[in-house]
Parts: C-alpha cells; structure tokens; sequence
C-alpha cells in the first residue's frame, strides 16, 4: 500500500547529515513573526490582580475565588515566568511551558456557555497581559462547541472550555516544513501543563482530540491556513464524576493520493488532510495493549519500582517547578543516580503513584498504548551504559545494547553538546503504520501530542530533582535507530535530554 501523507510528511522532514547544510536557509530576522496574537476589539479582563491575595470582591460582587483560580491556573499552564535581554537591548519573555526556539506558536482560547464570572462568548488568553479579551459575545457559542465536538459528553457537564490552537508560521518562519511536529510537540507541553496546575487549583482539564476541524475554526473566527485548533479541554471541578470511557481521540481518513508538494507546501498539507469533518469510530485496541511491547530476553533488567516524588504539603513543591522550570542549556558531564533516574520515571509513566498527593491519577492522553520509550544511559551511577527500553507495565528497564552512546548522541542530536553531556537521553518513539490504522492521518497530531506532554512531565520531574531537562525535536531521524538498536519500526518522535546542570 502506498504511504499515507502522514508517512510521506515524516519521510519527508527527517533531517539527514548528508543534506541538512544544502536545505538550510539564512534567517530572515526582519521577518520573525510575533509570538502574540493582538485584538483591537472586545472586553478586557486583567488577570494580575488576582494573583495578590489581598484582592477584595469589586463592586460588581464577582467571585474571587473563581477569578482567582482562573488566573492561577492560565499563568502556571502557559503565562509568563521570566525575561531574558536580547542582543538588540530589548527583552524575550519566558513562559511555564517550553517552546523550541522561544518561538511559542500555541494560543489558548476560552469558550464560556456563560458562567458566574465570564459571560458567554469567545475570549483569548492575552499571555503578555495576563489578561483575558471578550472579542464576541454570542450565547450560541456553547451549542456550535457541542456541535464542532459531536455532542461529546463531557460538554454537557460543563460551561466552560479551552481550546488550543496553533500560529503555524511562528514555527516555520525558522523550522519550515518540520515545525509541524514542533508545534505539536510544544502543544504537549502545554497539555502537560493544563493537567498539574489543574490538580493546583481543582481543575480537571479533559482532552477531546477529535471534533469537527473547519466548524470549529470557524466558531473561533481562525484563518485556516495560518492558525488551526488542535485540542479542546473543558474544565470540570476535579471532585466532579465523569462518563465511563469517553472518547478522547477519534479517527480522520487516510490520504494515500499525494500531489508533488515542493518543500514550503507540507505542513498545511498535512494539517488540513488530517481534518474531521464526521466522527469515525478509531479501529479495535489491540488485545495486548496493556502489555509491554518489547520482551527482549538476552539483556539485563533492572526494576525501576521506587517511592514516588514528593511534592511538599499541598502540592507547594509542583507551583515552584512550574514556576523554575527553564529549558538547560548545558550539562556540566556528572552522572546522575539510579535512584533519581527512577524517581522521574516513576513520575512521568506511573502517574496513578500520585493521587495520594493530590495529582490526577489517570490523566488524558490521547493514547499511549501507541508510544514506546528508550533511555540511552551515559552516565547513571549504579547502571551500566547502554540503550534501554522502557517496559512501564513490568517498571523496569530492559536492555537493548551495552555501550557508552555519547559520541553518537552528539552526533545524532545534530552536534548539540546537551546529547553528549546528558545522563541519560530518553527517546519516544511509535510505528507510524500502527498509529494510522487506528486514527488515520489525524495520528500523527495525536503522537506528537503525547510525546509534548509525557516531555513536560519529565522536565518537571527534573526540575523537582535539581536535575536540568532539555526537548530536544531536531535530530538525524535514521540514525537514531541503526545506532542504538531501536526496532526500525519506531519513529522517533521526542527526544529529551536529563543531566546535572553546568
């Protein structure tokens, strides 16, 4: 069968040493779009001032605690955190959730059915600001949400919605066609985000990964070929009961007729052959979906069973992280513990090992059955270099090759000195072919989404260790496997660097 645009977009974007150099272009600087989307119209709500806990009720009698919440939880899921100056004498402006190249192309939208504190209509989250602007005032905007989402049941529990959309060009100005995945993935971060400061704040952030694309677009007033939705998440109460097994991801079609598409043409392609237009059901679960993919017998396993991070009384230690995380920019070559290697783990794959604590215990993804994990070791005390496979229903580590990788993962993350000096450098990967014939094109949205959002579960879990974490998206694609035995039926999809910062 022939390959799908999915497929043909991967095959496509992978970087190759033989011929990266050649597709390289100078930077346009003059035309580096802005990581802000400005409204000249609408209403107003400043956020700031409910981050003071001396705020008092205004005179409209609004509700504190909710403007409170909101505020709180905007800011930890994606606001500003920190300013850094550039070389021109201005400033660049550091969000909670990580961005490849600071470029930030993900917007988050509001959608109120009306609620005690936001009148119904269309509202966006001002990052700069902090603030939320009212750009439409419509009642009706709650029923065309329904409708974009298929009546999905979650949105008859609640009045209140985000969406996350994405500015294509703030990505590709610089990682042309290969920032779909980047804005994908960094539209993970931010997922990972929205669900530990809803934990923060009582908010339970439910992802609904399939509605209808143009109708949904159009209910935002987006332009499509520049900006497209990729997630809703209505926020329940966190106490509240939800429907047994509702549908988080569905199928779109299969495009297996490709036009010649001349580089520049890939990303939007893609994007819109991956669109729904009408629900269709995503093929049977495996049977063995609960099980470890890779048995791997001949190498050494190690269990990585380990007491969970704590997170201080009230989840205290979580908002710091939040608020600290920063992308390393350079590991100083220590080695790190088992112990603290386990620790992140744990924390990034056994999520149910936090409910105590207060975290969601089985947050949304749209479907990890789908997404393999290795570990690449370098430098772990008590661990023998060497690739790893991540066996998370067994918890243990099984190993797929005895060797120290840092030449290699030097040379795999393009040259980059985070490869070489890491720990330990951990890959998601997943079979493309499998995923598509389970959810089609939109797959591809859906892997990506994952691997964003398992990342920033593992940048917090370092941050909380003292470790330093860096998202690595750029890397020699066919490499990666022929150097450290990943089954070559695994697309690299993420890879994330763990080490003790310099």
């Amino acid at each position: 069968m022939n390959e799908s645009i999915a497929q043909h977009y991967h095959d496509r974007t992978k970087y190759d040493p033989d011929t990266i150099a050649k597709k390289s272009k100078d930077l346009d600087w003059q035309a580096q779009p802005s990581p802000y989307k400005d409204y000249r119209v609408g209403t107003s709500y400043d956020l700031k001032s409910y981050l003071s806990p001396d705020q008092q009720p205004d005179q409209d009698g609004l509700l504190i605690h909710s403007w409170r919440r909101l505020s709180r939880f905007l800011l930890l899921s994606y606001g500003l955190t920190a300013k850094v100056s550039t070389w021109d004498g201005g400033y660049h402006y550091l969000r909670s959730s990580p961005s490849a190249g600071g470029l930030y192309p993900a917007e988050v939208y509001v959608v109120s059915g009306g609620t005690p504190i936001l009148p119904a209509g269309l509202y966006n989250y001002q990052v700069r600001t902090h603030s939320l602007v009212h750009f439409w005032d419509s009642s009706e905007v709650w029923l065309q949400l329904q409708e974009a989402c298929f009546s999905h049941p979650i949105l008859h529990q609640t009045r209140l919605s985000l969406v996350v959309t994405a500015v294509f060009y703030r990505s590709a100005w610089r990682y042309e066609d290969r920032a779909y995945r980047r804005v994908l993935l960094d539209s993970g971060h931010l997922l990972g985000n929205l669900e530990v400061s809803g934990a923060l704040v009582g908010l339970r952030p439910y992802l609904i990964g399939g509605f209808g694309d143009r109708r949904l677009n159009d209910l935002l007033f987006l332009q499509p070929k520049e900006e497209g939705a990729l997630v809703v998440a209505p926020l329940l109460e966190t106490q509240e009961e939800m429907p047994p097994n509702p549908t988080v991801a569905i199928a779109s079609s299969v495009t297996h007729t490709i036009p010649h598409l001349p580089d520049g043409q890939l990303l939007g392609y893609l994007h819109q052959h991956s669109e729904i237009e009408t629900p269709s059901p995503a093929a049977p679960a495996p049977q063995n979906q609960n099980q470890d993919k890779y048995n791997l017998p001949f190498g050494s396993r190690i269990s990585t069973k380990t007491p969970p991070i704590f997170w201080g009384d009230d989840l205290s230690e979580l908002e710091s992280s939040i608020l600290k995380r920063r992308s390393t920019r350079r590991f100083s070559a220590e080695p790190l513990d088992l112990a603290e290697l386990k620790a992140l783990l744990d924390f990034t794959y056994q999520p149910q090992h936090y409910a105590e604590q207060g975290f969601d215990g089985a947050p949304d993804f749209f479907d990890l059955s789908l997404i393999e994990t290795f570990v690449a070791v370098s430098a772990v005390e008590g661990l023998e270099d060497g690739c790893y496979y991540v066996a998370p229903h067994t918890q243990e580590l099984r190993q797929v090759r005895f060797k120290n990788f840092r030449a290699e993962l030097h040379f795999l993350c393009l040259g980059q000195e985070l490869g070489r000096d890491a720990g330990a450098v951990v890959f998601h990967t997943a079979d493309l072919a499998v995923a598509i014939q389970h959810y089609g094109d939109r797959a591809y949205r859906y892997l990506h989404l994952d691997a964003g959002h398992l990342g920033q579960r593992l940048n917090l879990g370092a941050i909380a260790l003292g470790l330093g974490a860096s998202g690595i998206a750029g890397f020699f694609d066919q490499h990666v496997n022929e150097v450290l035995g990943i089954p070559v039926d695994e697309a690299v999809l993420y890879i994330t660097t763990i080490g003790r910062p310099d």
